[in-house]
């Protein structure tokens, strides 16, 4: 989304030809190698990101070209803002408790009692919860891994399972623990020490120091929609931000 936004929107409000900007996105999925193959990821009729890094590769470049962050001078971020609902989305969870966080608002038209939703947090391979939306009952799923996607999806077909809001990572605890994520010495995990969860736990905290907490409320987000998109569900925003899937064969 961040490439496409910046290939239109901002391509268009700096009079730059999308041809002359390259997007480097450093993710801690190996997936998003190939993602930006895919036909409809091109909303500016250039491809919306141009080179993938994992952060195992990040960390790499940095260690070969002896970049010492310590010693590195502070500088402004110049970048566009976000709020800490985005930072969810690294662990199992987090892109659903993002969005309720919005959705309570929505639904109800006051904020939630609390915007810590701990229902769908934790390593819990499927995690249900039904959330009173001030009288309106939401029941949601969520599934880390491929094996509980499948036996979470499965028990839909079925008929055993209601929900009316999923989240599916592919990886085990989120992109937290991402294919493209640093190797974990023996020594590490030996001692018994979790990444996994160590991540997940500062995002949390990050989160709760924040003042910007929720998604609807990030001015940037409100800037692109009021400048540009219109409103949530635009053609333009369907245009741009959207994807598409389609069934595909296993391999």
């Amino acid at each position: 989304m961040f490439g496409a936004v910046m290939k239109t929107y901002y391509a268009e409000k700096n009079g730059i030809d999308p041809k002359d900007i390259v997007v480097v996105s450093c993710m801690p999925c190996t997936a998003k190698k190939t993602e930006i193959f895919r036909e409809d990821q091109a909303a500016s009729g250039y491809p919306d990101v141009d080179i993938v890094l994992t952060t195992r590769e990040l960390a790499r470049l940095i260690k070969k070209y002896g970049i010492d962050l310590n010693s590195l001078k502070d500088e402004q971020y110049d970048g566009m803002t976000g709020s800490t609902a985005g930072l969810l989305f690294g662990a199992t969870g987090g892109v659903m408790e993002a969005a309720l966080r919005t959705v309570y608002e929505v639904v109800t038209g006051s904020e939630p009692p609390t915007l810590d939703f701990k229902q769908v947090r934790g390593t819990k391979g499927i995690k249900s919860a039904t959330l009173d939306l001030n009288g309106t009952k939401v029941k949601v799923g969520v599934a880390h891994s491929l094996s509980n996607a499948k036996q979470m999806m499965e028990d839909i077909k079925a008929g055993k399972s209601d929900y009316q809001f999923i989240e599916i990572m592919a990886c085990p605890g989120g992109c937290v623990n991402g294919g493209g994520q640093p190797i974990i010495s023996s020594e590490l995990a030996n001692a018994g020490i979790n990444p996994m969860e160590l991540r997940a736990k500062a995002i949390y905290a990050s989160d709760k120091k924040s003042e910007l907490r929720k998604s609807h409320e990030n001015p940037v987000v409100k800037e692109l929609y009021d400048e540009y998109f219109g409103k949530p569900n635009s053609h333009k925003a369907h245009e741009v931000l959207h994807t598409t899937y389609r069934k595909r064969e296993k391999m």
